[in-house]
């Protein structure tokens, strides 16, 4: 009889526990990110790796897509798309077209850079020491003389007109008096060509089997894994072409307005630890060793493309190319989105000026992620 109350007594305890796990589970929501292979988004795809098991209201889903078009069109086209991490200019055209979302973070700071091949070094000669490389005028001098030369423009690769990463080429550009077009005519200095950020370090190649001189301006690993083939070297990085304390602002968080009113405690905990994420990378790069090698597995699962040495490269302390802290929207990241809308606007990128303080939600800021 002791047996039988024991046994009753053990199975009312073992329901009431899977009754509430079961409960617990249900009351998480989907808090779906969508993103592309970029050095930009580690901070998403270690917050998925580390800590969607102790995220007690969110249900964080991770999707990585190959191209930034694809984003926006995920974004606005799929129910299931909550947030997206994505480059300025485009949420500021997508904001000017339909105002349905909010700027809620920001998801690294600076983190492009331009490549170049080795016929285009062969008149710049670049410093070994990549530290040591800023966006002077040798490289711009380079466009120039090719230019003279053949009687038409180098060609470079962006991911888009509405990138971060054009702007910033822009405005390299603009310091040196020279101008940068999408159209191959004959009073143009630079040829834009669109390529997806994956295929960047591809083209390079190609245009030196052709011995032909060739740029690409994308976003980190790629620049480094040019460098690290051997078929290419990084010019200059953003951060010294678009100064900005704590860095630029580049790709950032939006979310969905349906999803901040409905899903608001499972968002911000997945921002939380977002922002958490963020610091596990930068004591990462300091620390080295397996601290490193762990970060390394964890951006290896979702992004298999970018190898070890190109990751080690891009996190470097040292240069600082990409950085993880200070995510919240705040005075100063409202500042340099402002100027990257002026300068997209002022080359036409973007059609629009928009309204930063209607698409800026500062709510979701945290403590954690300001540095000292």
């Amino acid at each position: 009889m002791k047996r039988l109350i024991l046994y009753v007594l053990l199975s009312l305890i073992a329901f009431a526990v899977l009754s509430v796990e079961a409960t617990c589970a249900a009351e998480k929501q989907r808090i779906k990110a969508i993103g592309i292979p970029l050095a930009d988004h580690y901070a998403g795809v270690v917050a998925y790796e580390k800590y969607r098991e102790q995220m007690k209201h969110a249900d964080y889903q991770l999707l990585i897509l190959p191209d930034p078009q694809l984003v926006r069109a995920y974004f606005r086209s799929e129910a299931d798309a909550d947030v997206a991490f994505t480059v300025c200019p485009m949420i500021m055209d997508m904001f000017a077209e339909k105002p349905d979302f909010r700027w809620i973070s920001l998801i690294h700071r600076d983190g492009n850079a331009l490549a170049i091949n080795d016929l285009m070094n062969s008149k710049t000669n670049l410093n070994n020491n990549k530290k040591l490389r800023k966006p002077d005028e040798k490289v711009a001098k380079a466009f120039a003389e090719f230019k003279k030369e053949s009687g038409q423009p180098v060609e470079c690769a962006v991911p888009s007109p509405l990138a971060t990463h054009t702007t910033v080429l822009y405005k390299y550009m603009k310091d040196h008096n020279l101008s940068v077009d999408f159209q191959k005519h004959h009073d143009t200095d630079l040829s834009l060509k669109i390529v997806r950020p994956p295929k960047a370090p591809a083209y390079l190649r190609k245009k030196a089997a052709r011995s032909l001189p060739a740029a690409f301006e994308q976003s980190l690993p790629w620049p480094e894994v040019a460098e690290s083939g051997g078929y290419g070297h990084i010019a200059w990085y953003s951060k010294d072409v678009m100064k900005h304390p704590n860095g630029h602002v580049e790709c950032v968080i939006i979310a969905k307005n349906s999803v901040i009113k409905a899903k608001r405690k499972a968002l911000r905990e997945v921002i939380y630890f977002i922002h958490k994420a963020g610091q596990d990378i930068e004591s990462a790069r300091l620390n080295g060793g397996t601290e490193l090698d762990e970060i390394i597995k964890m951006i290896q699962t979702h992004i298999p493309q970018h190898n070890k040495r190109s990751i080690i490269e891009t996190l470097r302390p040292d240069i600082m190319a990409i950085n993880y802290k200070n995510l919240n929207v705040d005075k100063q990241s409202k500042e340099s989105f402002r100027k990257i809308m002026e300068l997209a606007f002022e080359a036409g990128y973007i059609k629009k000026l928009i309204n930063i303080e209607a698409i800026a939600d500062d709510s979701f800021s945290t403590e954690i992620t300001k540095s000292n």
